[in-house]
């Protein structure tokens, strides 16, 4: 058997681990194996550049953040785009079939999907593998890498309270999570932050500071608040940091720079001083928490296991707490009722906080204001 593997987009701390499932999976079962690893996502397979695997590549690598592939952006509405008459799509087909591969796993967020969805549409056999800290991919339940994410930003959740209460300051965190709000939730709840601004709830800025002002009142001096890099207050825009690329079609807004208006605000409003942090990429490297290296693990061995089963054009995703798969055309395609978001106008294939959600639910019952 004969298996492409390549890992596309933005990078998180549970590739590898996932990766070694992969490897190991096939290596116990399958008598002749042969492994490609496409280098830096879709280039490596548009341009022939890979390396050929061997087991000891995936030895010792479960701990170890990145990708030993590394990736690279390859935008899904570019894909198809002729640039200096170089076809990208035929391209890829055609290193695929020269290679004689059996199956291309890729490991990737949304767009990547999108381009993996393509693939399995012009006859490869492909198998998906939900990659993202930002948990939005459609019809599972967590994405390999958002686990860490969490803790990563729980983590600096908690040396903000001891920096907060000391100076009696508001200590605002802006996390990762694009147009979806589970890192700053989860990681609100996890570390008993005061507030959280997620994006599919449109905030209120006088609500939060009245928030603050009652705890003031009860002689709490110091507040942490969360907010998504995607928040956006009442009839206002999401903050965008800059541009990435001016290609046509293509979503090129790198979000950024809300946590510090909230921060000012916040202090204009409430006479608190206010200071705000930007975990950045902070929240993608590092070690992966033991709960990601098991999930990485089940999702790398279940995908070889779909692969051995022909079970093509498929993503492998968590479904009631447990291994499933689903149509990378329902994943990504244009069904848009999936991952819709319930009392919202926005529906899109991502996958949101809904508001019936428990960790909504849960936020609002220890008094985590939302911001509505």
């Amino acid at each position: 058997m004969k298996v492409g593997i390549l890992t596309s987009g933005g990078d998180c701390q549970s590739l590898n681990a996932t990766m070694r499932g992969l490897a190991m999976t096939l290596y116990n079962n399958i008598k002749d194996v042969e492994i490609i690893g496409f280098l830096y996502g879709y280039k490596g397979l548009m341009y022939e550049d890979y390396k050929i695997m061997k087991p000891e590549d995936f030895s010792d690598i479960i701990n170890i953040g990145g990708t030993i592939l590394k990736t690279s952006r390859c935008p899904f509405k570019k894909m198809r785009i002729i640039e200096n008459g170089f076809n990208k799509v035929e391209a890829m087909k055609k290193i695929y079939k020269k290679l004689n591969l059996d199956c291309l796993v890729v490991l990737g967020g949304n767009g990547s999907l999108k381009s993996a969805n393509m693939l399995a549409q012009e006859g490869l056999n492909v198998v998906g593998l939900p990659k993202t800290i930002d948990n939005d991919v459609a019809c599972t339940e967590i994405t390999f890498g958002y686990n860490t994410a969490v803790s990563v930003a729980m983590e600096a959740i908690d040396r903000l309270h001891t920096t907060g209460e000391t100076h009696h300051r508001i200590m605002v965190l802006e996390v990762m999570g694009r147009y979806a709000g589970w890192i700053a939730l989860e990681s609100a709840i996890a570390g008993g932050a005061d507030v959280a601004l997620i994006p599919e709830i449109p905030y209120d800025i006088n609500r939060v500071a009245e928030k603050i002002k009652n705890r003031q009142k009860r002689g709490k001096n110091f507040d942490i608040v969360v907010v998504a890099e995607g928040a956006k207050p009442k009839d206002g825009e999401i903050t965008v940091e800059n541009v990435r690329d001016n290609g046509k079609g293509v979503d090129n807004t790198k979000l950024g720079g809300v946590g510090e208006k909230v921060a000012k605000q916040l202090q204009e409003l409430t006479g608190l001083e206010a200071r705000n942090t930007t975990l950045g990429y902070m929240q993608r490297g590092g070690t992966p928490t033991a709960f990601d290296r098991v999930l990485s693990t089940k999702y790398g061995t279940a995908a070889m296991r779909m692969a051995i089963e022909e079970k093509f054009g498929n993503l492998v995703v968590i479904k009631n707490g447990k291994i499933d798969y689903a149509s990378l055309e329902d994943v990504v395609g244009q069904n848009k009722e999936i991952g819709a978001v319930s009392g919202n106008t926005t529906v899109s294939n991502q996958r949101k906080v809904t508001m019936d959600d428990d960790l909504v639910k849960t936020a609002r019952s220890v008094g985590i204001n939302l911001g509505d």
